[in-house]
């Protein structure tokens, strides 16, 4: 598995190593460290980013040859989604290390800095995923019209999910509303049980991006492995209908989360 990865695309998998590397140095520094910030153990915020992006960057490898062959434009996205990862985890580790927090954090000129580098950076990242699913195969053979219509349905949603509640998230200044941040949340994900929370319809909207395609590969496996033609199509149509319910119940996510209740009032 890790030999194709590489295969597929050797800088996003060293890239997500590096990741994964980093991400048990952090969990060790957890262990020790008794600061809490907003509420939690400072280091838990990157862990989750350190898991979040090394699924992301994988995730655009293993789809990488499914892009047309334009050396030029693949290049633009790996370098590009590389380098602004890169940029955006070395800056919420660093703001761990020093005890703050990362995101919406305006209380010194430095933590200003840091919050709007972060954000140009995952703005250039998301504009290399539109590029990436502009550059996206448009040919569909049969046998694999399933798995393909999850990676474009998958893709789309993915930037949609990280766009639009990111931009609201940056309009509230923080991703509680009608609150503050911080304040008693799930485990781990730390999302709010007292306000509404942007980030559970982020969280499910960027994940298509993984699910999708597994849907579509699976049913291609089953639905269209073994059958007639005619029938092949199935695995296509299911898929689109799952990612238009997935698109409807993100969309709905977020609504509630405008609406200011928590995930748990559902």
């Amino acid at each position: 598995m890790n030999a194709e990865l590489r295969a597929r695309d050797p800088l996003l998998f060293w890239t997500g190593a590096l990741m994964v590397l980093t991400l048990v140095v952090v969990t060790l520094l957890s262990i020790g460290d008794q600061r809490l910030t907003l509420g939690i153990n400072p280091w838990v915020k990157p862990m989750k980013f350190l898991i979040s992006i090394t699924i992301f960057v994988w995730t655009l490898a293993w789809f990488m040859p499914e892009a047309k062959p334009d050396l030029v434009r693949r290049a633009l996205v790996r370098w590009t989604v590389a380098g602004a990862m890169l940029i955006e985890i070395a800056l919420i580790t660093l703001q761990a290390a020093r005890g703050t927090t990362s995101h919406f954090n305006a209380a010194t000129a430095f933590d200003l800095a840091v919050f709007n580098i972060m954000g140009a950076a995952i703005t250039v990242s998301s504009l290399a995923v539109v590029l990436f699913l502009w550059i996206l195969r448009r040919d569909t053979p049969t046998r694999r019209a399933g798995y393909l219509w999850g990676v474009r349905l998958g893709v789309a949603l993915f930037v949609l999910a990280s766009m639009l509640p990111g931009f609201l998230m940056v309009a509230n200044n923080g991703h509680s509303i009608p609150g503050p941040d911080g304040g008693a949340g799930l485990p781990f994900v730390n999302w709010s049980v007292e306000f509404g929370d942007l980030r559970v319809a982020h969280f499910l909207g960027m994940h298509a991006m993984q699910a999708l395609p597994l849907l579509g590969f699976l049913l291609d496996r089953t639905i269209g492995g073994n059958q007639p033609s005619a029938l092949v199509p199935t695995a296509r149509n299911v898929v689109i209908a799952i990612g238009m319910a997935w698109f409807v119940v993100t969309g709905a996510l977020l609504g509630i989360a405008l609406l200011g209740r928590p995930i748990m009032a559902l």
